[in-house]
């Protein structure tokens, strides 16, 4: 959740030790883990007040990343021959107590906000009304004809709402079902996302759309659902009517099987025929759904910050890096009275290395293909800043060679191999695990793919556009450690998420080992470096749901 509420500036050393090895980069080429561990020093310090769009650090962040970009001989890539591009961003907050009553034949069954559901709106009114809307479930709402997969059956939502199942059909599937392996099997797609479930409800006309919450589907647990308490973000949309349905949220599984049961059907059975391709939609006899509930919307516009290297032969075709600047800024004080949300490794590290990579870039011959660096605001938010690009992009989108993002990287030290988020995808997981090899590293697989990773960074605002993208992301698992092995990556990884993620534990310290993120960042550097001087085209792999995406612009790639 975002708060919204010229400065000196630390030069860089790359000369000084600052932790445990930090000084000696092994298999890291030209990325140095001191000047990594620097910039964080930097970025995450208490001027920058946690780095908050809109908040008291945000213009102290701006400056400190043009002056980077420009230090390290980028050119302006924003808006107008800028450093930045403007995203204009909406606070949506559900006011006072919202009144939600579920109707069966003559009785009616009130819905406490938190409790049996949590909505809102991202539609820019001052109430939400509807009065005695009709409920359809529609399964998981997933239409892939990549997959030969569609819930929807051509059913008209039109004034009604829509009633979702969590994750995608693969998710439960029983080794004697049909559906099972379609989807990928434990790893999420694009289709189980809440997000995707609420743009197509929108896009096919209804008038709200409400997900059955479980916890093992959806990746976290209720709590995780209430904590933003009513408010949500969204970028301004141009028309936000037809983007956004007028009410969107989550019902506790245990509400919503009991309203099924009372019109007469079994959400257990109903799931059981949602896994099956011949699945229709199902008008829910005799229930409505009424609601009225007050929301306010502000505006709160922040910036993209857009470095370029333009290519010396085809500018037009781009290789892009991107790591989000904004951190959580200032909360709740933890035990010892902070209260600053410093977001060190997430993501501070990952600006640190798309700098590194920059100075790398200018070091070397000038590159055929133009570079783009990307720091994006509002991540946290829900990706806003790189979503705003992606609908207004700076650079074509149709001649975007890749992206490739850094969100989160270890501090433990060398690594025997490199976490791949997002497995079978593009690729670009093929040029990875070339590059690995050449420092004597192998590829791990994303220890828990069900929780969709890959769907919850900065590149899938372009991978849903058509971009062939790669995440590296030290949540994904834990590494193979030169210095303790699996267990010591495993331990690392439940260390930082139990104590530090989006907290004020994630700070920088004089001993860590960045040796391990040098090595990550150098991959990505060879790869953005061998295809800039190239002509290839990295392509989806057949059963990806960005593929036909990106071969309706084959055209402008020949």
């Amino acid at each position: 959740m975002i708060s919204w509420n010229a400065s000196r500036l630390v030069p860089l050393a790359a000369a000084v030790l600052l932790g445990a090895g930090v000084g000696h980069a092994q298999d890291s080429g030209p990325i140095d883990p001191a000047r990594l561990s620097q910039i964080v020093k930097v970025l995450a310090s208490d001027e920058f007040a946690g780095r908050a769009p809109g908040g008291p650090g945000e213009k102290k962040t701006l400056d400190y990343l043009i002056s980077q970009f420009r230090a390290v001989g980028l050119e302006p890539g924003g808006e107008k021959g800028g450093w930045t591009q403007k995203v204009p961003l909406v606070r949506f907050q559900v006011k006072d107590s919202v009144v939600l009553k579920v109707a069966v034949g003559g009785q009616t069954t009130s819905w406490r906000q938190g409790q049996e559901v949590m909505v809102n709106t991202q539609r820019p009114l001052k109430r939400v009304k509807i009065d005695q809307a009709p409920l359809v479930f529609v399964g998981y709402g997933i239409s892939a004809a990549e997959r030969g997969w569609d819930d929807f059956k051509g059913v008209d939502l039109k004034g009604k709402i829509a009633v979702f199942l969590i994750n995608d059909p693969d998710f439960e599937a029983q080794p004697s079902e049909e559906v099972r392996g379609k989807f990928g099997g434990q790893a999420a797609t694009y289709y189980a996302r809440w997000t995707y479930k609420f743009e197509e409800a929108a896009r096919r006309g209804a008038l709200g759309a409400l997900i059955i919450h479980e916890t093992p589907g959806a990746g976290y647990g209720w709590s995780t659902v209430i904590a933003g308490n009513g408010q949500t973000f969204d970028i301004v949309r141009a028309q936000p009517d037809k983007e956004k349905v007028l009410m969107q949220g989550w019902i506790q599984r245990e509400a919503a099987a009991a309203l099924f049961a009372r019109s007469g059907v079994s959400l257990a059975k109903l799931k059981a025929d949602a896994r099956k391709a011949t699945f229709e939609p199902v008008l829910l006899k005799g229930v409505s759904l009424s609601t009225d509930y007050r929301i306010t919307h502000t505006r709160a516009d922040s910036q993209n910050v857009i470095g370029r290297l333009p290519g010396a032969q085809r500018p037009n075709e781009s290789i892009m890096y991107g790591a989000h600047w904004d951190a959580y800024g200032l909360g709740p004080a933890d035990a010892s009275g902070d209260k600053i949300r410093r977001g060190a490794v997430d993501d501070a590290i990952g600006l640190a290395g798309m700098i590194e990579i920059a100075r790398a870039f200018q070091q070397g011959p000038k590159p055929a293909r133009s570079i783009v660096f990307a720091a994006w605001t509002a991540e946290e938010a829900g990706l806003l800043g790189s979503e705003y690009y992606g609908a207004h992009p700076l650079q074509p989108l149709e001649t975007m060679v890749a992206n490739m993002t850094m969100d989160i990287l270890q501090t433990a030290g060398p690594s025997r191999d490199v976490v791949l988020v997002g497995n079978g995808q593009n690729e670009l997981e093929d040029a990875l695990a070339e590059a690995a090899a050449r420092q004597n590293r192998t590829i791990t697989p994303d220890a828990k793919p069900e929780r969709g990773l890959f769907y919850r960074a900065d590149h899938f605002s372009l991978a849903k556009r058509g971009v062939p993208v790669l995440l590296l992301m030290g949540l994904g698992g834990g590494h193979d450690l030169v210095n303790g092995g699996r267990e010591a990556g495993d331990r690392w990884v439940a260390d930082y998420t139990a104590r530090c993620y989006h907290q004020p534990c994630d700070a920088w310290r004089a001993d860590w080992d960045l040796r391990g993120a040098a090595q990550d960042v150098q991959l990505l550097y060879e790869m953005g470096r061998s295809l800039a001087s190239s002509d290839r085209w990295p392509q989806w792999k057949p059963g990806s749901e960005f593929k036909a995406v990106r071969d309706r612009s084959s055209a402008a790639r020949r």
